[in-house]
């Protein structure tokens, strides 16, 4: 527990020196004035579709950019002969980002929604989908070694991501969009801007729960593949 809490600690520093912080501080400045303009129903609809959207760039593309930025210091692979642990190194990651992401969307909601709306079931949403962000991007770039080779393909990985915004939206409504892990936090974050039904609650959990179990084993594989395997070579 003392090596996670380090590892936390250091990430969140590392973080706030990158200008992360900052750049979270920014884009939720240029969103709450767009989004007061909203009308009250309306704000409530699209709300969690914008926060969930939103985190992608704090969760996915911030884990890439420190995943990246560690390979090619060779601090990553220094990692994998250091007392941390794989799945520390992983939590840490999604800890610090999640703790980010939640902090911006936090004001965001705040200062365009109010303070009425459920907290439990927004942080959980957060929670859950800042997790399965974070371990989906580090799946995804872990494999690659430099910013320009991540960028492209990128594009395509935070896409399928975002798909299920088009059933919460009512753009292309189906059942089958539940299948989807991403549909879950969504339903969280739906639930805490106005009531839903309590077996959509439950699926929310117990799907979200095991999607990311699914993610954060194929994140440690990633990790002995393209970490452990890579620094071993060399």
């Amino acid at each position: 527990m003392r090596r996670l809490l380090a590892a936390i600690r250091h990430d969140v520093r590392l973080q706030f020196r990158g200008g992360f912080y900052a750049a979270a501080a920014f884009v939720a400045l240029c969103m709450i004035p767009l989004l007061r303009l909203l009308p009250a129903e309306t704000l409530t609809a699209v709300l969690p579709s914008l926060v969930l959207l939103n985190m992608q760039v704090n969760t996915f593309y911030f884990i890439g950019g420190l995943v990246l930025l560690e390979k090619a210091e060779g601090s990553l692979q220094a990692l994998a002969v250091s007392p941390l642990r794989p799945w520390e190194y992983v939590a840490a990651k999604v800890a610090s980002l999640a703790l980010l992401s939640g902090l911006e969307a936090g004001v965001i909601v705040l200062a365009t929604h109010g303070p009425r709306f459920d907290v439990v079931a927004f942080a959980a949403g957060v929670a859950l989908a800042a997790t399965l962000f974070a371990l989906y991007g580090f799946v995804a770039v872990a494999r690659y070694s430099s910013i320009n080779a991540f960028l492209f393909p990128s594009i395509l990985y935070t896409a399928v991501l975002g798909l299920p915004v088009f059933d919460a939206l009512a753009i292309w409504p189906h059942p089958a969009w539940l299948l989807h892990p991403v549909r879950a936090p969504l339903v969280l974050l739906e639930a805490a801007l106005q009531p839903e039904p309590a077996w959509r609650i439950g699926y929310a959990i117990g799907y979200g729960a095991l999607s990311s179990i699914a993610l954060g084993w194929l994140a440690l594989r990633a990790y002995e593949r393209h970490v452990v395997a890579c620094s071993g070579d060399a």
